[in-house]
C-alpha cells in the first residue's frame, strides 16, 4: 500500500511543458499552487516537463521564467536555482526513471510492447465500432522471452507498458471533487516509456512528485483521468502519494474553453497591453476560488485567504470587464510617480507629448480615468496635441451636448476665458453669470468642446494642461464645426 502524504509542511509545484507562452489557465494553476505553499509557509517547486524536445525550444523556457517572474511568483526549487531533489528538467532525470522502470520490470508490473501504431489504431477502431471505450487489449502482455527476442531482432523498438490489474476498483481522493472510483478493467495497460526511451507523462510526472516531496498537486481538471494511472504507478513502486486537487476549467464569455478569440489568452498578452501584475494576481486568484474580501489584496492577504476548500467545481469564466476592475484598483494603489513610470514603460509617443514639468500634474489629473497605457496616450493627445475641436476624436454624446448650447454661448466662453487669464474658477463663474447656464448645461458643453468627450477628469485639472491658447482655439472651431 502506498503512503499518502499529508499537507503538513506543504510542498506544491508547477510543472509546465515549455511548448508555448504561458496561457491564463496555466498561469492560474501556477498562482493557486504558489498561494497554497505561501499561505502554509511551505515550499513551491518549478519543474519543467520537457520530454517533447521538438516543441520545447529554449525561447519558451526563457519566456516561462520571465512570465512567472512578471506575475510575481517565486520558487524555492527549480531549474535555474537547483534544490535538494534536482535536477528539475525531466530530460535530465532519465537515469532516475530507468531505475524505476527496472523495478517494475523485475516485479512483472511492466512489460515491453511491440505493437505498431497501425495495429493499435485498428484495435481502437474495432472497439469504437462496438461501442466500447478504447483501451489496449494486452496483445503483448503474455509474450514469452523467445517471442520478445524475435520481435526485437526485427529492429522493433518497444514501448514499456504498465500492467494494470484485470479486476477490482481504485478509489482516488480529490480535495476538490471528492473521492472517485475507477474500474481497473476499464483502464487498460498504458505506456510509461515511449519507443525512443523518453518517459510518458503518467510515469515521469508521478515519480517526480514523489521523489521531490510534493504533497499537494494542484492542476486542471483535464488531468482527472490521469490520476488513477499515476496512483497505480506510485502504489506499485511503494512511493508516497500526494493529495490531488483538480481545478475547474477556465472558460470564455461564451462558455467555451478560453482561446485567442476571447481576447488576451496569455500572460504575455496582458503584460504587453499594460496590465499590472497585482491586478492579474487578484483577478486570477478569484477565478474558481472564493475570497471573503472584495477589495484589492496584497500577496500576503491573497496567500492567507487561499484555501483548497474554497475552490469551486464550477468552471471559471474569464471576464475582461472584471479584469479591468482589478486593474483600476491596482492603478489607484500607485503613487503619481509610479503611475508615470508605468506609462513610460509602455510603447508609444506619450513621453514626447507631455511638456517637461507637467508630467506629475498630468498623471494626477487623469489617473482615475485610465485603465491601460493607451488611455493615458489618448488623454495626452486631448490635453497637449495642437488639435482644433474639428480634429479631435469625438463621441456622439459630446456632439449632442454641444448642439444644446446656443450659438452665442461659444464666443462668450472664449472671451471670458481670455479675460480670466485661464483661471478655471473665475472663467466658469463669469460664464455662469453672463450666460445664465449652470450645472450640467454649463459644464457638459465645455467638456465636450475642450476634450471631445462627455466624461473624464475634472475640467479644473485639465484646463491648465490644455492651456488657454489651445482651449480658445477649440472653442472657436466648435462654432465652425456646428
Amino acid at each position: 500500500m502506498a503512503q499518502y502524504y499529508t499537507t503538513m509542511n506543504l510542498k506544491s509545484r508547477f510543472a509546465p511543458s515549455p511548448t508555448g507562452y504561458l496561457h491564463l489557465g496555466n498561469a492560474r494553476t501556477a498562482l493557486f499552487a504558489w498561494l497554497a505553499a505561501r499561505g502554509d509557509g511551505g515550499n513551491f517547486v518549478l519543474r519543467l516537463e520537457d520530454t517533447d524536445q521538438a516543441r520545447s525550444p529554449e525561447i519558451y523556457e526563457k519566456a516561462l521564467f520571465e512570465d512567472l517572474q512578471w506575475l510575481g511568483l517565486d520558487w524555492d526549487e527549480g531549474p535555474d536555482r537547483g534544490g535538494p531533489a534536482g535536477p528539475y528538467r525531466q530530460m535530465q532525470r532519465l537515469e532516475i526513471y530507468q531505475k524505476y522502470y527496472g523495478l517494475l520490470l523485475a516485479a512483472e508490473q511492466a512489460y515491453p510492447c511491440y505493437c505498431s501504431p497501425e495495429d493499435l489504431a485498428a484495435e481502437r477502431a474495432v472497439q469504437k465500432a462496438a461501442g466500447k471505450a478504447p483501451r489496449y487489449g494486452g496483445r503483448c502482455r503474455y509474450l514469452d522471452d523467445a517471442q520478445r527476442q524475435a520481435l526485437a531482432a526485427q529492429g522493433i523498438q518497444p514501448v514499456l507498458r504498465f500492467r494494470v490489474p484485470d479486476s477490482g476498483t481504485l478509489s482516488v481522493p480529490d480535495r476538490v471533487w471528492g473521492a472517485r472510483s475507477y474500474a481497473l478493467a476499464d483502464i487498460g495497460d498504458f505506456v510509461i516509456r515511449r519507443s525512443d526511451g523518453s518517459p510518458a507523462f503518467f510515469f515521469a510526472n508521478a515519480v517526480d512528485d514523489a521523489l521531490m516531496g510534493v504533497n499537494l498537486v494542484l492542476r486542471g481538471e483535464d488531468h482527472l483521468s490521469n490520476t488513477p494511472r499515476q496512483l497505480l504507478i506510485l502504489q506499485a513502486l511503494q512511493l508516497p502519494v500526494p493529495e490531488y486537487a483538480h481545478l475547474p476549467l477556465l472558460l470564455g464569455g461564451d462558455g467555451q474553453p478560453l482561446s485567442k478569440r476571447h481576447g488576451a489568452a496569455s500572460l504575455r498578452d496582458l503584460q504587453s497591453e499594460g496590465y499590472l501584475p497585482m491586478a492579474v494576481r487578484n483577478y486570477l486568484a478569484r477565478l474558481g476560488h472564493h475570497y471573503t474580501a472584495s477589495e484589492l489584496l496584497d500577496d500576503a492577504a491573497l496567500a492567507s485567504g487561499f484555501a483548497v476548500e474554497n475552490i469551486s467545481r464550477a468552471p471559471g469564466h474569464f471576464d475582461p470587464v472584471q479584469l479591468q476592475h482589478w486593474q483600476h484598483l491596482a492603478l489607484q494603489e500607485l503613487t503619481d510617480a509610479e503611475l508615470w513610470d508605468w506609462l513610460m514603460a509602455a510603447p508609444g509617443a506619450l513621453r514626447d507629448m507631455i511638456p517637461h514639468g507637467l508630467e506629475i500634474a498630468f498623471v494626477a489629473a487623469v489617473r482615475a480615468n485610465i485603465q491601460l497605457p493607451g488611455d493615458g496616450l489618448d488623454w495626452a493627445r486631448r490635453c497637449f496635441a495642437d488639435q482644433s475641436f474639428a480634429a479631435l476624436a469625438k463621441e456622439e454624446a459630446a456632439l449632442l451636448a454641444l448642439a444644446e448650447a446656443p450659438a452665442t454661448f461659444w464666443p462668450l466662453a472664449e472671451r471670458l476665458l481670455q479675460e480670466s487669464a485661464g483661471d478655471y474658477r473665475i472663467w466658469t463663474k463669469s460664464l455662469q453669470q453672463e450666460s445664465g447656464r449652470k450645472g450640467k448645461s454649463l459644464f457638459m458643453p465645455l467638456r465636450a468642446a475642450l476634450t471631445g468627450l462627455c466624461h473624464g477628469p475634472e475640467l479644473a485639472a485639465l484646463l491648465p494642461l490644455i492651456g488657454m491658447e489651445r482651449a480658445c482655439e477649440r472653442l472657436r472651431t466648435v462654432r465652425q464645426y456646428l
